[in-house]
């Protein structure tokens, strides 16, 4: 998926709130890569060496200090955001920026002018008041129409990656997964989703749309695990944990999985991107990046 040339000329910089994170870093490379110009909002004290290599100019500030999104919108073409509180993945994040911290980039935003602001949503976030960071996009969303600020909204499943962020599970054949193994659920690769979210930054007929964004299909955690058997030519086991320690909102999130409800709609998306990647597709590909051989 590229940008034409014809839509990266006369216009300013496409500024990206959450560039440090592992789904915002590639969205920077996917624009630069288009010919955009990138200019990446940057907490103070933040790691900037991985960016500015890349390409991107830095803007110091904080989605919680509104006179600093105002300086870092100056000039800016679109917003994409892929930033969010509740992960804790980095310092100083907190529950807060999905919620005050999203209402202050909208409001900017809209004082702005911003021509197309990209918010990076999620799957079912309008039907899960009870699952406090899904609901709180549903909120940005909101926000964003009711400012009348021109927006489209990416809504993706489940990040299949997050099975790999405390190690390779593949590489021992055993997968872990706190829910149960046979319901069906949307998942997608971070690499795919930050390709359709610098797409989306001149896409056409998408403007007040929420897209949902996913496979060719729902998949279980065991045919996850099935499908990495046959790709690897070795058995890879389901292991299933117990849903605790995980805090109240992880929680309801993994309660929610299990009502077979978190499944993607991916008509608009075949439309809007292309056909969605099937399920062994996007499975072979975390295989390989992880530096298995397949059979």
């Amino acid at each position: 998926m590229t940008i034409s040339e014809s839509t990266t000329t006369d216009r300013g910089p496409v500024l990206v709130v959450g560039g440090t994170g592992m789904l915002g870093s590639q969205v920077v490379s996917r624009l630069l890569a288009g010919g955009k110009q990138v200019r990446a909002l940057v907490r103070p004290g933040s790691d900037t060496g991985r960016l500015e290599e890349l390409g991107a100019t830095i803007a110091a500030g904080d989605m919680m200090d509104p006179e600093s999104l105002a300086s870092a919108m100056n000039g800016a073409d679109a917003v994409i955001t892929s930033a969010a509180g509740y992960t804790h993945h980095r310092e100083g994040d907190s529950p807060a920026i999905d919620t005050v911290g999203n209402r202050n980039l909208v409001d900017a935003a809209s004082r702005a002018g911003i021509r197309r602001f990209v918010l990076t949503s999620i799957l079912t976030c309008d039907q899960t008041p009870d699952v406090p960071h899904f609901w709180h996009k549903k909120l940005a969303e909101d926000r964003l129409e009711e400012l009348g600020v021109p927006f489209v909204a990416l809504r993706p499943g489940a990040f299949l990656e997050q099975t790999t962020r405390f190690g390779d599970p593949f590489s021992g054949g055993r997968l872990t997964w706190f829910g149960s193994p046979s319901v069906p659920l949307t998942f997608v690769l971070a690499r795919d989703l930050a390709g359709y979210l610098a797409a989306a930054v001149d896409a056409s007929g998408v403007e007040g749309q929420r897209i949902d964004i996913g496979w060719d299909r729902p998949v279980s955690m065991q045919d996850i695990a099935d499908i990495s058997t046959r790709l690897l030519g070795r058995q890879v086991q389901l292991a299933l944990s117990p849903m605790n320690r995980m805090g109240p909102d992880l929680e309801a999130m993994m309660e929610w999985f299990q009502t077979g409800r978190y499944v993607a709609d991916t008509s608009r998306q075949r439309e809007v991107f292309g056909p969605p990647p099937t399920a062994e597709d996007a499975v072979a590909r975390l295989l390989t990046s992880l530096g298995h051989q397949l059979e």
